[in-house]
């Protein structure tokens, strides 16, 4: 079927407006417990779909082991999603376990390690405040395949089924407050940075957006022996993302030279993607720390496969760093559900984004910031170098990324006027280049990136890809 409400992330849009309203939450919520009713969603279940005939396991035998773990970031509207969800979960016999705000990798680690049946994240990750979203995790805290979400949105979509097994009396569900998830969560980061290092001597800027991690990421660097600097640790519902972040990184270099600091950490709003900076001010972007910490995991054997994967958004520059090395470079679609899909089915260890999303697969389920920054330190600390060397291993070629916003996404291939442009750049090119154009599977923009080894001729490239995208979504 096609898909009307999930994209690359879940679901993701402007809050309290269609698909971001508490009717489609609560509706999720039901769907979601519906699954897990049925026995779909639960250990070892996810391979091979059962129909969706078949008998509901009765919710009040299986209280003890039917349970949803629910977290979110900071903005304000996640009380009206995350409310709503709950009510929908509960409603059909399900419980509910709150996290309050904690990062995307947090609440899947907490659906893991709590045996829960599923996970929800309310956040728009690194999108502005008025927006908001909802990612689904399995029990194991690995984010849905495409055809459980297909169902989730089939029954969002009809929820005829739903309401003729809406449970009443003693099987409604119940919901809780995890009141130490943080602290959880914060004693399994810290046991994915080796035993024998520590951080004493080192000074770190941490860059919270005001956002999931405010209260998580400090308290890591902290106390595994870092003097740290925080920046974005002030949530106030409005500000996440706000100028901060890893979005916006440039307060993290001035405070990064002004405190004589030996590395900066910038996180989003929900804290899966991280931009570093170094003890100079220059940023060390995904595509840099995947190339650092492959390396790094080659040298001591560790690196599963003599491979990583990355998406096709990556430099071409990462396959450069690595092939002198001996590993190789495995490219999948834009998402980093993508990146773990292809990591796990080729037995991998580590993948990633350019933007930042950095998969541990040895430490964690999904993108984590505080994990892939960790590894970073830690890399500094064996080799006794400092970041700006070991980032040298990674060069970029000229890559020019424009994002333009647009009210409607048309297929390419209906714009012929597009797919003549993109052509003539690529025969324009050759094969010292390659151009890249695709909609935005989290908000409404076309992204267009244009790379080479000349940055002004890219960057005409890019503009002009652009200019003929932006008049044929004319209105």
């Amino acid at each position: 079927m096609a898909r009307t409400l999930f994209g690359t992330d879940g679901i993701r849009g402007e809050a309290n407006v269609h698909p971001m309203t508490a009717d489609v939450a609560m509706r999720l919520g039901r769907a979601l417990a519906f699954l897990v009713r049925k026995g779909r969603l639960g250990r070892g279940q996810l391979s091979g779909m059962t129909s969706a005939t078949s008998t509901l396991v009765p919710a009040s035998s299986q209280a003890l082991h039917r349970r949803v773990v629910i977290g979110k970031d900071t903005r304000v509207s996640g009380y009206l999603i995350e409310q709503a969800i709950a009510a929908g979960v509960t409603s059909m016999g399900v419980d509910v376990m709150l996290t309050g705000p904690l990062p995307t990798p947090g609440v899947a680690f907490i659906t893991s390690s709590m045996r829960a049946d599923a996970g929800i994240v309310v956040s728009a990750s690194h999108n502005p405040f008025q927006d908001n979203g909802i990612k689904v995790f399995a029990h194991d805290g690995f984010k849905l395949p495409d055809v459980v979400e297909e169902e989730l949105e089939r029954l969002i979509l009809d929820p005829a089924e739903l309401e003729r097994n809406a449970p009443t009396g003693r099987d409604i569900g119940k919901a809780f407050r995890i009141d130490d998830a943080k602290g959880r969560y914060i004693v399994h980061l810290k046991a994915t940075f080796p035993n024998e290092l520590t951080l004493e001597g080192l000074k770190v800027v941490v860059d919270c957006a005001h956002g999931a991690a405010y209260a998580v990421a400090p308290h890591v660097f902290r106390e595994l022996g870092a003097a740290v600097i925080e920046l974005g640790t002030g949530p106030d519902g409005t500000n996440i993302n706000d100028g901060c972040g890893s979005l916006f990184p440039k307060l993290l270099q001035k405070t990064v030279i002004e405190h004589d600091a030996h590395l900066g950490v910038a996180l989003d709003g929900d804290a899966d993607r991280v931009i570093v900076v170094d003890e100079k001010g220059q940023i060390v972007d995904g595509d840099a720390v995947m190339a650092l910490c492959a390396r790094e995991l080659h040298k001591k054997g560790a690196l599963a496969g003599d491979c990583i994967v990355a998406t096709v958004m990556s430099n071409v520059g990462l396959e450069r760093s690595l092939r002198d090395v001996g590993v190789s470079v495995d490219r999948v679609q834009v998402g980093d559900r993508y990146v773990v899909q292809r990591m796990k089915e080729r037995g991998l260890n580590l993948g990633g984004e350019q933007s930042g999303h950095v998969v541990f697969l040895d430490h964690a389920t999904t993108g984590d910031g505080c994990v892939a920054a960790l590894a970073v330190v830690a890399a500094m600390l064996r080799d006794g170098k400092p970041l700006s060397a070991l980032a040298s291993v990674f060069s970029a070629s000229p890559q020019e990324l424009l994002n333009i916003v647009v009210a409607k996404k048309v297929p390419l291939e209906e714009l012929p006027s597009v797919m003549a442009c993109i052509h003539d750049v690529e025969r324009a090119l050759g094969t010292g280049g390659r151009v890249l154009v695709r909609y935005s599977g989290t908000e409404m923009k076309a992204r267009v990136m244009v790379e080479g080894d000349d940055a002004a001729v890219i960057r005409a490239h890019a503009q002009q890809i652009a200019e003929v995208l932006q008049v044929a979504l004319k209105p």
